[in-house]
């Protein structure tokens, strides 16, 4: 048994707002008990205009905020973005380099980089996503991704960050990863963060990709999985709060 926080994070993309987010928290405060797990920290990354919706009706420490994203840059020309500053009274956690953002918006790692060094910079914290997609995994290509991601994102990183490794094949396909593939991956962050400078076993490697509660069991038992990063399945609050239990447990 290891020592590292766990980790219980919802990405909610762009979905709930208004109501729904208030509706939302109430569901959560329902399933949630009011004792604090230290050990256990539940994270929930709502859409960047939600954010002081959920802000306004979190009303206790048994969860933590966070944003999808946040410019590079603190002010300028940027049509359509977001600063840190902005909306740094709301978070304490940034969510970065998620492969939908890599995917979509063509987020290189040398930007993912300025941005994790932002959000260091203004004493918040970063979970950095990597993972690779189902071509470079059939061509024996994982750890050299794997292995491009870490280094050039934690270019000149002095401090500790959360990793989640969501492989791109798993992202809302209903695929995952098996057990085996994860434990193998995992231990190959670890070894991959310490061979750039980092202390790999002090560091939480979460999980994303398809999580659920029919895997999350089997998942979290695995010595190496420090929690998850759960998509579509944290917008079901039961569904949320039995993949939350399975870490618990777990502890």
């Amino acid at each position: 048994m290891n020592n590292r926080i766990k980790y219980c994070v919802a990405n909610l993309k762009m979905n709930l707002f208004g109501d729904d987010v208030k509706n939302y928290m109430l569901d959560l405060d329902k399933l949630f008990d009011k004792s604090i797990n230290k050990k256990l920290k539940t994270i929930i990354f709502p859409s960047i205009p939600s954010l002081k919706d959920f802000h306004i009706n979190i009303k206790n420490d048994n969860y933590l905020l966070g944003t999808q994203n946040i410019h590079h840059k603190e002010y300028g020309s940027f049509t359509g973005e977001v600063s840190i500053k902005m909306i740094s009274q709301l978070i304490e956690y940034v969510l970065i380099g998620h492969s939908e953002r890599r995917q979509y918006f063509f987020e290189s790692n040398e930007l993912i980089n300025k941005k994790i060094c932002n959000v260091i910079n203004h004493k918040l914290k970063p979970i950095l996503c990597i993972g690779e997609s189902l071509d470079e995994r059939k061509n024996n290509n994982t750890e050299e991704i794997l292995n491009k991601q870490l280094t050039v994102a934690l270019n000149n990183i002095n401090e500790n960050l959360i990793i989640a490794y969501e492989p791109i094949w798993a992202i809302g396909t209903g695929e995952t990863a098996s057990s085996e593939i994860v434990k193998e991956t995992h231990s190959l962050i670890r070894s991959i963060l310490n061979d750039i400078g980092f202390d790999g076993e002090k560091i939480s490697i979460l999980y994303g990709g398809s999580v659920n509660r029919n895997n999350a069991k089997e998942l979290i038992a695995l010595n190496d999985v420090d929690g998850f990063l759960i998509g579509g399945a944290s917008l079901d609050v039961k569904h949320f709060y039995d993949i939350y239990n399975f870490i618990e447990e777990s502890n």
